[in-house]
């Protein structure tokens, strides 16, 4: 896969990371770009080492069927520590690696984070998004900002993750009696159509089979 060159330099201080996301965070699409969705692809990170090292992986599914047709993991060294707020820098360079290797474009990508339901607009999803020019959306296991009412216990209910009076992302019960997901835009899609892509992505398990793919894969042990 062909990527962009990211057009910033990775920080190492907290000043750097927030200007890059205050820079960024304008080239942002909230609308819906994107073309057919016949490949979907999902990413999360682990860590090896003691963290010294970040395991990031890719997988592409055939949609709608969700058929494994492609995973990529690639090991780099950590170069971020872990700030909430500030996760893409130290994700993003390694999935940027990983998806270099991948043979399958994805249409549209499902990252294991937030997209604008963070402080400054700009998660890890839109990050990813805006370098690699493709349509992204965050799928979290938590809340990083924001409050919600209560979502009903029952699969298929969710409400809107609001920060102040803007929305920000929704929160899905994605089956019976479990945690809800937190689902957020990242790049070039609106929060009615990912919230529709991430519903196709969910079989019978909390998490969309693309981060589940993806988790299995950062997870495993040497």
């Amino acid at each position: 896969m062909t990527l962009l060159s990211p057009n910033h330099p990775w920080a190492t201080t907290l000043e750097e990371a927030k200007a890059i996301q205050d820079q960024l965070r304008s080239q942002v699409i909230r609308q819906d770009h994107l073309g057919p969705v016949n490949y979907v692809a999902g990413t999360d990170v682990g860590f090896e080492e003691d963290y010294t090292i970040t395991k990031a992986a890719v997988v592409v599914l055939r949609f709608p069927s969700l058929e494994l047709v492609e995973s990529q993991v690639v090991r780099s060294p950590t170069l971020f520590p872990y700030i909430p707020g500030f996760l893409s820098f130290r994700e993003v360079p390694a999935l940027l690696r990983t998806f270099e290797q991948l043979k399958t474009l994805p249409d549209l990508i499902l990252c294991d984070g937030q997209g604008i339901a963070h402080p400054r607009r700009f998660g890890l999803a839109c990050h990813l998004g805006v370098l690699l020019d493709r349509p992204t959306i965050g799928v979290a296991k938590s809340r990083l900002i924001g409050t919600h009412t209560e979502v009903a216990p029952t699969k298929g209910s969710y409400t809107w993750l609001y920060e102040g009076e803007e929305v920000v992302g929704a929160v899905l019960r994605s089956r019976d009696q479990v945690k809800p997901i937190y689902v957020s835009i990242g790049h070039r899609i609106t929060l009615p159509t990912a919230m529709d892509f991430v519903w196709r992505c969910i079989t019978k398990y909390r998490l969309p089979e693309t981060t589940r793919w993806a988790d299995r894969l950062a997870s495993q042990t040497p």
